[in-house]
């Protein structure tokens, strides 16, 4: 649509109408006749996509100039995306591959730091593939603490994050050991050639209420399409298509076993990591049928290297229940009313990745 066919459609309130019709469309993804049909499930489902209606308004509105970036959270504790890491602090930016962006900030002490420049979004092509990566063990780091990287397509000195010509956006994850004694890396971005000034573009305006629509029904859609995959492997965890992973934001150092988890009241999930490999760390969540972490505010549905209690022989074992199996089970994770969702391992930055036993028993059994 051209700008003027853009502005008439703001001044004339056709845009909003159509935001507003396209959005009630999104609630037909929750009622896929796949989807469970119960009020609990439907009723997250719904509210995940209110969420992702937050999360697109401040990606597609808020922070979408690319002349203009700021570091913004499209995924949080309230919104949550693609089975969302509940170690992790996440960051996005929108930026542009016509432009030079310098990166400031402080390390903090969480144990992995990742910068990961994108193409595409979910609002377009449904992707967020790779076009450069930095990590923490690569980043050169001043004696207090401070660093600088810079941005762009053409190579640079000291810290650089590639971007190519079509690059949207760049992804950080920081991730916690224990996420209530460590302090976050402290980021700030700008552009470094930026043209025009900030100011609201009607024209513009009404493109990004549909980007916005089109990123809540994309999300959606897609995660409903994964999970449709893992219920071929319910209640095991199998490595995921990790080019499938890396195609929809991923991290190129993480290995992902995305899969489908489904209990009755009185089964037990109980799952053995026989072999720990070299690895920077793991950890394993559940989440929902959305793909939603269950909420890590208020019960404990994840564990990883630093927080897990290990067997005499090294090895982890994890209880996933809807009742509490006793101190016998120290890594126990808490359902919190499911009885369905999904589930993830990592392994990050490991010189192997080992296959993890899982087998469904009766809570009595244990």
């Amino acid at each position: 649509m051209s700008d003027k066919l853009n502005e008439q459609a703001i001044v004339d309130g056709s845009a909003w109408a159509g935001f507003c019709d396209s959005l009630k469309e999104a609630g037909n993804i929750i009622l896929r006749s796949e989807t469970p049909a119960d009020a609990f499930n439907r009723a997250e489902g719904f509210r995940y996509l209110t969420r992702l209606l937050r999360a697109g308004l401040e990606n597609n509105v808020e922070f979408s100039d690319p002349r203009f970036p700021q570091f913004f959270q499209l995924s949080d504790e309230t919104k949550k995306i693609g089975n969302d890491n509940p170690d992790n602090y996440y960051q996005n930016s929108n930026i542009s591959g016509a432009y030079d962006y310098l990166i400031t900030g402080t390390r903090g002490t969480v144990n992995f730091l990742s910068f990961g420049t994108k193409t595409g979004s979910y609002a377009t092509n449904g992707k967020m593939e790779p076009t450069g990566q930095l990590n923490d063990k690569d980043l050169q780091i001043s004696a207090d603490g401070s660093f600088e990287i810079t941005v762009s397509a053409t190579p640079k000195p000291g810290n650089w994050l590639p971007l190519r010509a079509d690059s949207h956006s760049i992804i950080v994850r920081q991730s916690f050991n224990d996420r209530r004694r460590e302090i976050p890396a402290q980021l700030n971005i700008k552009c470094l050639n930026a043209e025009g000034e900030n100011r609201l573009n009607p024209a513009l305006f009404a493109q990004q209420l549909q980007n916005t629509v089109r990123f809540v029904n994309n999300t959606a859609n897609m995660f409903v399409n994964w999970m449709e995959i893992y219920r071929h492997h319910i209640n095991q965890l199998p490595p995921d298509d990790q080019q499938r992973c890396q195609a929809a934001g991923g991290d190129a150092m993480i290995h992902y076993a995305n899969s489908f988890w489904k209990l009755a009241s009185d089964e037990v999930l109980l799952i053995h990591a026989c072999e720990l490999p070299n690895c920077k760390t793991w950890n394993f969540q559940l989440s929902n049928y959305w793909m939603e972490s269950l909420d890590y505010r208020y019960h404990k549905i994840s564990v990883n290297q630093h927080t897990a209690v290990y067997e005499n022989d090294g090895s982890v074992k994890i209880v996933v229940s809807q009742h509490d199996p006793g101190p016998k089970y120290p890594n126990w994770l808490y359902t919190t009313g499911h009885d369905q969702g999904s589930m993830l391992w990592r392994w990050v930055e490991a010189d192997s990745h080992p296959l993890v036993d899982v087998k469904v028993v009766k809570f009595g059994e244990l």
